[in-house]
């Protein structure tokens, strides 16, 4: 009798189905939530060591104090109606986090706090609740099999042994298949869906959870309805991140989210982004108006060392856009270009939204940039043909991301092995000088390598800013300046002296970057903490330009002036909007203030942006402030900067029209009036233009001309079928007739 007591019977392999499945699910539902928590806020954070400490900490946390919870609640309850309970609040939390991380995602006092601080607060506020409910999970399932008297070790352990599998199932289902498939919102409702159907299952008879089922089956159609309306109200109840008009392309990809914004539409200009950062922009149609500078540093030394020849044998690390392929492609036609992009949704973004073509000539290998050159490599030492580059350009690392593999002395090793011996190996990377230990750390890892290292930036930016630096590696001594001498356009490189690499080297340590040693997000740690604030200067900034809108202008300034002290780069557009609100309220002294402001604070960061136009709007500001001597001379300053940027984009008929509108304040209506048929002859959709040109010659009195303008304008817009605008031209048309004829009337006399 004892003896049968301490050796029970084996149970039935049936009798712990049900605990086995309940675990099996639960722990597989809370694995794909965990590796798409990191997708879910990437979004709105961007992907870094950061984000996946605190995804992981915080999922830990949840599923330990559920663990903890949950075995207390199984002592006190019947098992079944637990599980039940449970199951309805878990699928409620998958609601939770689609509505949480919409909404704290655009909560600006977030913003506010130390980066570390804001990823984790983050992470905690949406995915917390959900840790825990089905962190709950398994101690009452095991409660609930060892109340049917099965042996209490093999119980527990098959059980645990369960759970570890639905874990690791989850893991690989959501990695592997679920996020390229379906995305990593719909896969949180499908997992809402699951729970609720386990819960319906424990407890059928419970007409509460019948009526939840019926409201989460009603938000997740709203919330991924393709109808207009659904996806209004979706966005209003925040099931939905609110729609952003400039997306005109975007994806879940296995390894981020792509996207691809509209500008502006004339020109057609558009930006890259993967996850939260831009990689690239785009002039569509001119690929040959390189937009980011690190761009023109590439063109300006490709075009310096490759004189004479026609065709080029190149690589490019890291896909992004295909911008600087394309450029290669159209200036060096027949070249071997060959694009290392492991992630195959980049490529197929840049095929629908931003102009590459499905017959490029540019060869895109879809692998890791690693394993690519370790076959390049064997190959070599199976046939002995080597295939060597004339440059390689490595355009895969942010600020938020480093792939460590591709910038190790090993790695390097095996750039140099297949570059010419005039060739050039060019690294992109993000940092701020006056910290730069990233930036040290790879020049001391390719000072390993290569007997030549240079760093160059843009020689405006200031010190203590975010900054784009090119990494420039040779086998031979290199003279930039007589490289880039005969390139086009005109840039102010600052490549590094001597002692400024001493400088790298120092605060860098002299940190050689290995397989077995890259601290590559702890060395870029300062640069995150800066980009921090960036963030929060454009949630600002949006936020003001919300505010305008709604004609709360007071708010919408005190936001402009937050935006600016977040991020003094911003300073400008900044103090731009406030001087625009204060003259649209009639304070034309408080407006002088604000543009003036922004002429400071270009002085101090020498970000030239938008400053033509603030130069106009402190010119207009003045004059109608009485200053007149004053004003003239910012207006000249705009004059002088509008007459660049065209020279710069000669096609953009909006800067013709912006220096047209400033030659007018000038009194100077000749070349007004040129600007303005520039314009005409560029846009001739846009009316504006067409009036504008008109009231310059009706200035002047040249009627004849305008007369002819305007006649030319109604044909061109009754064949386009724009009867508003024909009538409105016509009104216009018999005010120069009239007043024609009066001129004749008095000349008679």
């Amino acid at each position: 009798m004892e003896n049968a007591q301490n050796n029970p019977k084996t149970p039935p392999a049936t009798s712990l189905l049900i605990p086995s499945a309940t675990v099996f699910i639960s722990s597989f539902c809370i694995m794909v939530l965990e590796l798409v928590a990191a997708r879910l806020i990437a979004r709105h954070l961007g992907s870094s060591l950061y984000t996946w400490t605190a995804v992981i900490g915080v999922v830990l946390a949840g599923i330990s104090l559920g663990n903890y919870l949950g075995g207390r609640v199984a002592d006190r309850f019947q098992a079944r109606k637990v599980l039940a309970a449970l199951f309805v609040a878990s699928s409620g939390t998958c609601v939770a986090i689609v509505i949480l991380n919409n909404l704290v995602g655009e909560w600006i006092w977030l913003w506010q706090l130390s980066w570390p601080t804001r990823v984790f607060t983050h992470v905690f506020l949406v995915f917390m609740l959900p840790s825990t409910l089905l962190g709950t999970i398994s101690p009452v399932v095991a409660k609930m099999a060892l109340d049917r008297d099965l042996p209490t070790g093999r119980t527990v352990g098959t059980i645990y042994a369960w759970g570890a599998i639905g874990s690791i199932a989850g893991t690989f289902a959501a990695g592997y298949w679920l996020i390229g498939a379906m995305g990593t919102v719909e896969i949180v409702w499908v997992v809402g869906g699951v729970l609720l159907l386990m819960a319906i299952l424990y407890s059928i008879r419970l007409w509460p959870f019948c009526i939840w089922a019926v409201v989460f089956l009603s938000a997740m159609a709203i919330a991924m309805a393709p109808m207009d309306w659904c996806q209004a109200a979706a966005a209003a109840l925040s099931l939905r991140e609110q729609p952003d008009p400039q997306v005109i392309y975007q994806d879940e990809t296995p390894y981020c989210y792509v996207s691809v914004k509209r500008l502006s539409q004339d020109p057609d200009k558009r930006e890259f982004v993967q996850d939260k950062l831009t990689h690239s922009k785009i002039v569509m149609g001119d690929i040959t108006d390189l937009q980011y500078f690190y761009t023109k540093i590439y063109a300006a030394i490709t075009h310096g060392l490759s004189a004479g020849k026609e065709k080029l044998s190149v690589m490019v690390i890291g896909g992004g856009g295909y911008v600087y392929p394309r450029y290669v492609e159209k200036m060096w036609p027949g070249s071997l270009i060959e694009v290392v992009e492991i992630d195959p949704g980049v490529t197929e973004a840049a095929m629908q939204a931003f102009g590459l073509k499905r017959d490029t000539t540019i060869k895109t290998l879809t692998m890791d940039a690693r394993n690519y050159l370790h076959q390049l490599l064997q190959q070599q030492r199976q046939t002995g043909k080597k295939k060597l580059y004339d440059f390689i350009y490595e355009d895969a690392i942010n600020d938020y991301s480093v792939p460590y593999q591709l910038v190790t002395k090993e790695f390097n090793d095996k750039i140099s092995d297949i570059l010419t011996d005039d060739g050039v190996y060019m690294v992109t990377l993000i940092d701020i000088y006056d910290c730069a230990k990233f930036l040290g750390a790879v020049v001391n890892t390719l000072q390993q390598t290569f007997a030549e290292v240079y760093v160059i930036t843009e020689a405006r930016m200031p010190m203590w800013a975010r900054n784009t630096f090119v990494v420039v590696a040779a086998k031979r001594q290199l003279d930039f300046e007589d490289i880039i001498s005969g390139y086009k356009e005109d840039i102010q490189l600052w490549c590094l002296s001597s002692s400024g690499m001493d400088y790298l080297k120092e605060k860098s340590h002299g940190i050689v970057l290995t397989d077995d040693y890259v601290p590559a997000e702890n060395l870029l740690a300062p640069v995150v903490r800066k980009s921090a604030k960036g963030f929060l200067a454009h949630k600002y900034f949006k936020e003001a330009q919300k505010l305008a809108k709604q004609g709360r202008l007071q708010k919408s300034i005190a936001c402009y002036k937050k935006a600016a002290h977040a991020k003094p780069q911003l300073a400008i557009e900044a103090y731009r909007e406030i001087g625009l609100l204060c003259a649209q309220q009639g304070d034309y002294t408080k407006a002088v203030e604000a543009f003036k402001k922004a002429v400071e604070y270009n002085e101090q960061t020498k970000a030239e942006r938008n400053i033509p136009n603030v130069h106009f709007n402190l010119g207009i500001a003045l004059q109608n402030s009485g200053h007149e001597k004053e004003a003239t001379d910012h207006l000249l300053k705009a004059v002088q900067g509008f007459r660049t940027d065209t020279q710069k984009h000669p096609d953009s008929p909006e800067l013709y029209s912006r220096l047209g509108s400033a030659l007018v304040k000038i009194a100077d209506f000749s070349a007004a009036a040129q600007a303005f048929k520039r314009a005409v002859d560029l846009n001739p959709d846009d009316l504006a233009n067409y009036v504008n040109l008109a009231k310059v010659l009706e200035f002047q009195e040249r009627y004849d001309e305008g007369i002819s303008l305007l006649q030319k304008a109604i044909d061109y817009m009754q064949r386009n079928g724009r009867s508003d605008d024909v009538a409105q031209l016509r009104i216009y048309l018999e005010v120069l007739e009239f007043k024609k004829w009066k001129r004749s009337q008095e000349q008679k006399q």
